[in-house]
């Protein structure tokens, strides 16, 4: 029996729901005009986002770390009309690939990028959030989720992207601002009687956090 992790990846991606189309080409395209397309959500992960959002009914989501787009779209998936994905993205050298991405895409009217800082972007929202999901720089988890925590409603879902971190979270001695921050993350979530929380051992791990008061 091959039990090896890319067969079962494999398997998994021929029994869910189909990457679309214009999705594929933003794959293709992704590694052609980036350093780190591996930092891309990808197949598994972009159904996973849709149908946590398709679970929530969202008429506005946040995401934090825009990247290529690929995880907005998806999530823009799940949105009404009238519903609002805001996306905020800090490398300013994105924006134009960002802007010809989303202007492309059937959800042109339910994106709104942001370009700039996380922490100065989202106080300045005057939106309560249905659905966060915190992608952006890992030294800064904790800031992103003080920031986002009083923009969502009561019952609304963040989910928070690289959480195990290559398994780098369980170095005791580590100084990796990198590692560092996610773990800081990590057990300030763990510790939050405002919320209720998972760690989804997905990929490099995601924390869904569910806001209870």
């Amino acid at each position: 029996m091959d039990t090896s992790s890319n067969s079962i990846e494999e398997y998994i991606l021929q029994h869910i729901d189909q990457e679309p189309a214009y999705l594929k080409k933003l794959v293709r395209d992704t590694h052609l005009y980036t350093l780190k397309p591996r930092m891309l959500s990808g197949h598994l992960q972009g159904r996973m986002l849709k149908m946590f959002c398709n679970m929530v009914s969202p008429k506005y989501i946040l995401e934090i770390g825009t990247f290529t787009g690929y995880s907005a779209l998806c999530m823009a998936e799940s949105l009404p009309k009238g519903g609002m994905l805001h996306t905020i993205e800090v490398n300013d050298e994105m924006e134009e690939f960002l802007d010809r991405v989303f202007s492309q895409s059937d959800y042109a009217d339910r994106i709104t990028l942001h370009i700039g800082d996380a922490s100065q972007v989202v106080p300045q929202l005057d939106v309560e959030f249905d659905v966060a999901f915190i992608d952006g720089n890992k030294r800064h988890y904790l800031e992103y989720f003080e920031a986002v925590y009083p923009k969502m409603r009561v019952g609304g879902l963040m989910i928070a992207d690289n959480t195990l971190w290559d398994g780098h979270v369980l170095e005791t001695d580590s100084r990796d601002a990198q590692t560092l921050g996610i773990k800081r993350f990590n057990d300030f979530v763990a510790n939050d009687d405002r919320v209720e929380r998972v760690i989804v051992p997905v990929r490099d791990g995601m924390t869904l956090i569910r806001k209870i008061k």
